[in-house]
């Protein structure tokens, strides 16, 4: 059976869809493009962090539908779980799989090209995933699920409570990633950093287990908590293991009362003088500097011109951040922030995203001119793009050169 893979969304998302085609490839099944050939089934990987992605999932459904109208389609993610009975309202959707049933996926499409599925010995609610395919990075799923319930998100009630296997099943992921020649991985998870609540374990002894992995030369930590990036495993890292200067770490606000409204665990000054001690135990004279990558909500209900200028001010001047995520926030019903009759204003919020854009632009310019003339390591990338090749520094600075099909997937020493 030819199926069709299409990933709205996050990483993990990527890494759970990689892991969907690789098994079914396995079993016998074709993977074709949705763009350039007729499928004969479609797997569609939803995301529902705003209103806008929701309408993006309906959109390429019915999309899908009518490219092949007698295709079943079988959907999954995070707007699955929320919004379950709509997606099956939509023609030729088949089957919808939410949070806890994702092992169901690869059989229910075995079953719809009657073939028979093996048995996966994969708990009920946790699918484990990592991305295959390319040459230079694979994202790994050490986590998923989230106790937080942020007064803004949706994401614990789409994606379940934290949860996790244990290490010993994923140290055998990442040496299967290494036996493809691959020597970058990038740890994926809602939240990464509460790796261990399910089976007793911690973060810090999984990136200890993964750092002795024979073949993998780098990982990077996609997004973690700043009260789960202890001061010892900062420590750890900095004494010279394969985990990268990089570090993208949730803010969603420079002001205080925002944070608390937003219940987030940590107010600024914490949030700041955990940066300045990464800072301090990771940089130094010849060092490359550490990219941070800080995630920033604008326009939270409640949020006046004051709180917002005490949010760019604190990027702009305390944090100093490489790069900035921006999200204007969006209304998403069920959480506690949607009921809110302060509402900021759409045209607020624009005006607020494309300050902290310019601010982004100029930051990030400033980050590459301090790392100018630092000796560095470069992964290159396969991609050709008109006569160019890219890779990116451990501290993530993207760096071009010449294409040579010799230098893909191997990690050059460079000065920035």
């Amino acid at each position: 059976m030819k199926i069709s893979f299409v990933t709205l969304g996050c990483k993990l998302n990527y890494a759970e869809t990689s892991t969907y085609e690789r098994t079914l490839l396995q079993e016998g099944c074709e993977a074709v493009s949705w763009t350039s050939c007729k499928a004969e089934a479609y797997l569609v990987n939803t995301c529902s962090v705003t209103e806008h992605s929701d309408k993006k999932c309906r959109n390429i459904i019915r999309k899908l539908h009518r490219l092949s109208p007698s295709a079943p389609i079988v959907v999954t993610g995070c707007y699955a779980q929320l919004k379950r009975d709509e997606i099956l309202a939509l023609e030729g959707v088949k089957a919808v799989f939410g949070a806890k049933e994702k092992n169901e996926v690869v059989p229910c499409l075995l079953a719809l090209a009657a073939k028979t599925p093996k048995a996966s010995g994969c708990s009920s609610d946790f699918l484990p995933a990592y991305s295959s395919g390319e040459r230079t990075r694979s994202f790994l799923k050490v986590q998923d699920g989230c106790n937080n319930f942020c007064t803004y998100c949706t994401v614990p009630y789409a994606r379940g409570e934290s949860r996790n296997i244990p290490i010993s099943q994923i140290l055998p992921q990442a040496r299967a990633i290494a036996a493809e020649g691959i020597k970058e991985v990038v740890l994926t998870g809602v939240n990464t950093g509460d790796f261990g609540r399910s089976t007793g374990e911690s973060f810090f002894e999984l990136i200890k287990g993964l750092n002795e992995v024979d073949g993998i030369e780098r990982y990077r930590i996609s997004s973690i908590e700043p009260n789960l990036l202890t001061e010892e495993m900062i420590d750890w890292i900095a004494s010279g293991t394969k985990f990268l200067p990089h570090f993208h770490i949730p803010l969603q606000s420079g002001c205080d009362a925002v944070l608390s409204e937003m219940h987030r665990h940590y107010d600024t000054e914490y949030f700041a003088r955990k940066i300045e001690y990464i800072r301090s135990a990771m940089e130094g004279p010849g060092k490359p500097k550490v990219f941070f990558g800080i995630d920033v909500i604008v326009g939270f209900p409640g949020e006046t011109d004051e709180m917002f200028e005490q949010t760019y001010r604190f990027l702009a001047e305390r944090v100093k951040p490489a790069f900035i995520h921006i999200f204007p926030y969006s209304r998403r019903a069920g959480t506690p922030a949607a009921e809110r009759r302060d509402q900021v204003q759409d045209s607020v919020k624009t005006e607020r995203v494309e300050r902290l854009e310019a601010l982004c632009d100029r930051l990030h310019a400033e980050f590459v001119e301090a790392n100018r003339g630092i000796a560095e390591k470069v992964l290159f990338e396969s991609s050709d793009k008109k006569g160019q090749m890219y890779g990116y520094t451990g501290n993530y600075i993207q760096i071009a050169r010449p294409y040579d099909k010799d230098m893909v997937g191997r990690i050059i020493d460079v000065t920035i």
